[in-house]
């Protein structure tokens, strides 16, 4: 998952933020930190995989709180319903806790995913990185018995 991030972050996220600011954001020399605090976070929060051949092609995790951690999906798989899969999974599960809504801070590219699901910009934030600046958007979507696709 950990590389998945990392590719796609360098790929896909490379159109709206600069090298400077992907470097800041998935560093190579970061992963092994990275696979370690993501295996204590990824196993306390509810986490979803997608698989196409035993390969992981998607993964989206939420917490117990209603926070939408992270939503990556392989760079050749994108547009291809994974996304909306997993976030579809993920806003049942929270519509199963009982959560009023769910939070996220969408990246640029993931900003128009978000907003055709019915997620609201709550503000455009400024979050640093090693020293690096990267716009990113603070989302909400309040759950309700028709808020999600089925």
């Amino acid at each position: 998952m950990v590389s998945l991030f990392y590719e796609t972050v360098h790929s896909v996220n490379a159109r709206d933020y600069s090298r400077e600011q992907v470097e800041a954001w998935a560093a190579l020399e970061d992963i092994s930190e990275r696979i370690n605090l993501w295996k204590r976070s990824l196993n306390e929060n509810l986490t979803f995989v997608v698989k196409v051949n035993d390969r992981i092609v998607g993964f989206a995790d939420l917490t117990f709180k209603g926070y939408l951690n992270r939503l990556f999906v392989h760079k050749e798989y994108q547009r291809q319903g994974i996304a909306s899969l997993l976030v579809d999974k993920l806003e049942r599960e929270a519509k199963g806790l009982k959560l009023q809504a769910i939070e996220t801070e969408s990246s640029i590219t993931a900003k128009v995913f978000f907003t055709h699901r019915g997620y609201v910009t709550v503000r455009q934030q400024t979050v640093e990185r090693k020293g690096v600046n990267l716009t990113n958007f603070k989302m909400r979507k309040e759950l309700s018995a028709t808020s999600f696709h089925e």
